[in-house]
């Protein structure tokens, strides 16, 4: 197992309230795999990732739980353990390439910066090395585009030198968030085949967080749905995107189009996600639930295998077992 999440809590504060962002959070990544993290906006995913990386707000807390990383429980590292696993071990993709790349160096320089850093050669062999890397991810011209500055590429140039940036030590985890949103589908298209290339190339596990399902279906052999800051299902992709059990799942497949049934019109999920400043005493998705039950107001479900019959496919849901 390369990452192992265990009941992450997670917590931020400010003078009047305390928002619980993430509830005992618990997922797993396997070497070379490519784990899909799926839901709308305020679901926690980017939470998890920067908890990952040690780079939470200072007004945040880790209230509880481990993430183990090799075996090495992260939270115990201090800020230069942590610094030596970033860029090195963990790489980044950030969604705006341009919070990534600083905007007064040029490309190749940054890369080589990069390189030279996290690997025992000189800056001259880093340079070249960065000039390999920007081939490697299809850019035309890479000599050319070395000496550019970031305001001078295209969105989905920027988004794969930052793709090259992370990759060049090689990380054995690359962490994804929302790479692709910004982009045109031609071009997410090309950007999810590079990464996938990429990883199975040099071997690293992908954790990509996104909100769209259908990313998930093209890319992704595992998929992990967050809802309010906890996991409400998680398995093989086939598994989940073709037998949703939990009722947050079926809604955000029935608003794809590539997804949903055919013939049936696009459905939009009623109501507000819940103030994680109160969180509900139950399930946190039951006020917009169309099959709630008294008792998804009143006890809180926890992550089972739907069935006895299954090995991988887990829910949090009271209805479970008919879904």
């Amino acid at each position: 197992m390369l990452l192992e999440i265990n009941n992450l809590t997670v917590e931020f504060s400010s003078m009047q309230d305390k928002i619980v962002a993430l509830q005992n959070v618990s997922l797993a990544i396997n070497d070379g795999e490519i784990v899909g993290i799926v839901g709308e906006s305020g679901s926690g995913k980017s939470v998890t990732a920067l908890s990952i990386l040690g780079l939470l707000e200072k007004n945040a807390r880790i209230a509880s739980g481990t993430i183990q990383y090799k075996g090495t429980n992260l939270l115990t590292l201090d800020k230069k353990g942590l610094q030596s696993l970033r860029g090195k071990e963990i790489g980044m993709v950030f969604q705006e390439p341009m919070t990534a790349l600083h905007p007064t160096m040029r490309i190749g320089d940054q890369l080589a910066e990069v390189i030279h850093r996290h690997r025992n050669i000189s800056y001259r062999e880093a340079y070249q090395q960065a000039v390999l890397s920007l081939a490697e991810v299809r850019i035309n011209d890479p000599e050319l585009v070395a000496r550019k500055f970031p305001f001078e590429l295209s969105g989905g140039m920027r988004q794969r030198v930052v793709i090259a940036l992370a990759m060049s030590s090689p990380p054995d985890l690359l962490i994804a968030d929302e790479p692709t949103t910004a982009l045109d589908v031609t071009i997410q298209n090309e950007i999810l085949k590079l990464m996938q290339e990429l990883a199975a190339k040099r071997g690293t596990s992908i954790m990509l967080i996104t909100h769209d399902l259908g990313v998930v279906s093209q890319v992704c052999q595992r998929v992990v749905v967050m809802y309010a800051g906890e996991v409400v299902e998680t398995g093989m992709t086939e598994e989940v995107l073709q037998h949703p059990r939990h009722p947050y799942t079926r809604a955000l497949i029935g608003a794809l189009p590539d997804l949903a049934d055919p013939g049936q019109p696009l459905s939009a999920i009623p109501g507000d996600a819940p103030d994680l400043r109160n969180r509900p005493k139950g399930c946190a998705f039951a006020s917009r639930c169309p099959h709630s039950l008294p008792i998804c107001q009143e006890d809180h479900p926890v992550l089972e295998l739907v069935s006895a019959a299954s090995t991988t496919h887990y829910v949090s849901c009271w209805g479970r077992e008919t879904g």
